[in-house]
């Protein structure tokens, strides 16, 4: 049960930082400027949300890390992805339900040619979401969801296993002799054999 509840929390955490970043490379939003007959300003998620694919990257790093980490990394984590999410949602829904002119003046000013608050606000006659921010907030809910299902059963984890660790064994380095291969696993650790 425990390994399915680190499975299910590092998934989630992995697969919402992955739909955030594919929102990233898409149209969020629709720009329609007066007095042109073109066809609408299409602005990207990354172009609105600045934030948004570094912040979906760094979920995506978060959940491979949650798979080998300690018990106090895997709180700082979760707190991480809890944090993440929050910040995306709040962003997304901002986008969602204002619409901002800030968010599509840098695609207005490259069309145009004109820079400046009120001059982009002046030229912008309509802007029309399209379903990514939606699909943002779910992912940022589900993201935050993971870093709180990770937080609250962090301490029933398994550990990361044998092969992560650095340390040796004392038990199993004496009960056979010293050979080649231990002096340059002692090598790696910075031991001097010779010494």
């Amino acid at each position: 049960m425990t390994r399915r509840l680190r499975s299910l929390s590092v998934l989630t955490i992995l697969v919402a930082g992955a739909v955030a970043l594919i929102a990233s490379t898409q149209t969020w939003l629709d720009v329609t400027l007066r007095g042109t007959t073109n066809a609408p300003l299409a602005v990207a998620g990354a172009a609105a949300v600045p934030l948004l694919a570094p912040l979906s990257l760094a979920a995506l790093a978060l959940a491979l890390a949650l798979s080998i980490v300690g018990r106090i990394l895997r709180y700082v984590f979760g707190g991480l992805a809890i944090a993440i999410g929050a910040s995306l949602a709040v962003a997304a829904v901002r986008i969602l339900v204002e619409q901002p002119v800030d968010a599509v003046a840098g695609a207005v000013t490259e069309a145009t040619g004109l820079a400046g608050a009120e001059t982009v606000r002046a030229l912008v006659a309509e802007i029309t979401s399209t379903p990514w921010p939606l699909i943002t907030v779910v992912a940022a809910i589900a993201l935050a969801a993971g870093g709180v299902a990770t937080v609250v059963t962090a301490h029933r984890w398994p550990g990361a296993g044998r092969r992560y660790r650095t340390e040796t064994s004392d038990v199993a380095a004496g009960s056979r002799p010293h050979d080649a291969i231990d002096s340059w696993d002692d090598l790696s650790r910075g031991d001097d054999p010779t010494a």
